[in-house]
C-alpha cells in the first residue's frame, strides 16, 4: 500500500476489522517512513460484468460512475455512506448473478427500486435524470405513483 502523504510502499497494517455488513475490512495503517497513520477498505471484487447501454454498446461496469450518480441524488439527504455502500454491495451481487453481460435499463430500475427504499427524495431526482422527465406532468405522475401506497395504507 502506498502511503498517501509521502508516497512511499512501506506501509504495516496496525489494525483490521470486518465493517458491518458491507463486506469490507477495514484496515489502519501505518508509513514506515513518514509515520503517516491513514485508513483503507479492502472489499471483494464482485463486478467484473460488461454493461449494455440502450444503444446497444458495451462497456465494463464502473462502479464510480454509478456511486457518483447515486450521490447526486442524495445530495443533502440524510443518507449515510455505510448506506450507499451497502446498497451498491447487493446490488453488485444481484447483477454479477445475472451473468457476463446486464442490461443498463435492469440496472437503473434496480438503482431505483433500492432508493425508493432508503429516501422517496433520492428516487425522485434519480428518476427524474434515468428516465429523461421532460416536463412538470411527468414528475406529477411520478410523485402520483409514489403517494398511492400511503393513501391505500392510510385506509386500511
Amino acid at each position: 500500500m502506498i502511503c498517501p502523504k509521502c508516497k512511499k510502499s512501506s506501509t504495516r497494517v496496525l489494525d483490521s476489522r470486518d465493517t458491518n455488513e458491507s463486506r469490507e475490512i477495514r484496515r489502519r495503517r501505518k508509513c514506515e517512513e513518514c509515520d503517516f497513520r491513514f485508513t483503507t477498505f479492502e472489499r471483494v471484487e464482485t463486478s467484473n460484468f460488461i454493461v449494455v447501454k440502450k444503444d446497444n454498446s458495451r462497456e465494463a461496469y464502473n462502479r464510480q460512475k454509478l456511486e457518483a450518480g447515486i450521490w447526486k441524488a442524495c445530495e443533502k439527504r440524510p443518507v449515510t455512506e455505510e448506506q450507499v455502500t451497502q446498497l451498491l454491495n447487493q446490488l453488485e451481487e444481484r447483477w454479477s448473478g445475472q451473468g457476463k453481460e446486464v442490461k443498463a435499463d435492469y440496472i437503473g430500475e434496480c438503482i431505483m427500486e433500492k432508493l425508493k427504499e432508503l429516501d422517496e427524495v433520492a428516487y425522485i431526482r434519480f428518476a427524474s435524470v434515468y428516465r429523461h422527465f421532460k416536463d412538470i406532468e411527468t414528475f406529477r405522475k411520478e410523485l402520483q405513483k409514489l403517494m398511492e401506497p400511503q393513501r391505500t395504507t392510510r385506509l386500511s
